[in-house]
């Protein structure tokens, strides 16, 4: 009997931690978008166009590292689009999603965002500017569900190559890293 009574504790404790980890996880997206619901800091006058409508509020923060693709056309660099890897914190840790060309960002949960470049500014001239995009589509239930607009801010790196490609198609993919804010609409 003691047996009995010790393997279903030793397998009761692991059932036990799992269902607690599982309920801590799914309170991270609510937990992230209260802790981080923050209107990020645009540089003023320059970048003042980017800022969000009254209505709007901070639904997610996600931190991208990634590339930016550009495509050697024989006279220029071609901007093609954007491939990165977003997580929950600026150290990148807890992947959530990607974002890719659209621009579409999608969580590991399905939801999707396809935004439209609306405004610009270039705190940075080494850097890709900063945005403002409207979404144009949301789709499945999730982090990006429903939501408004996006800010592209804190961009490092990203921009096109300087030097001439050698050959019509080649590809260069340039490191970048940003922070995108989400929101939605507070009605």
């Amino acid at each position: 009997m003691k047996n009995s009574i010790h393997t279903l504790q030793s397998t009761a404790r692991p059932l036990a931690l799992a269902s607690l980890a599982l309920v801590a996880l799914a309170s991270v997206p609510f937990a992230r978008a209260q802790d981080d619901a923050r209107i990020p800091s645009l540089p003023s006058p320059m970048c003042d166009k980017l800022q969000v409508p009254a209505g709007n509020e901070v639904a997610f923060v996600a931190f991208a590292t990634g590339v930016q693709i550009y495509k050697w056309t024989g006279t220029a660099w071609m901007f093609v689009a954007p491939a990165a890897t977003l997580f929950a914190d600026a150290g990148y840790h807890g992947q959530v999603g990607t974002h890719f060309a659209g621009p579409t960002w999608q969580s590991n949960s399905g939801s999707k965002v396809v935004g439209m470049r609306v405004e610009a500014c270039t705190p940075d001239s080494n850097s890709i500017p900063w945005l403002k995009l409207l979404a144009i589509s949301t789709q499945g239930p999730g982090i990006f569900d429903g939501v408004t607009f996006v800010q592209r801010v804190n961009t490092v790196g990203g921009k096109a190559p300087t030097a001439p490609g050698i050959n019509v198609g080649d590809l260069a993919n340039v490191p970048y890293t940003a922070e995108y804010v989400f929101y939605r609409a507070t009605d």
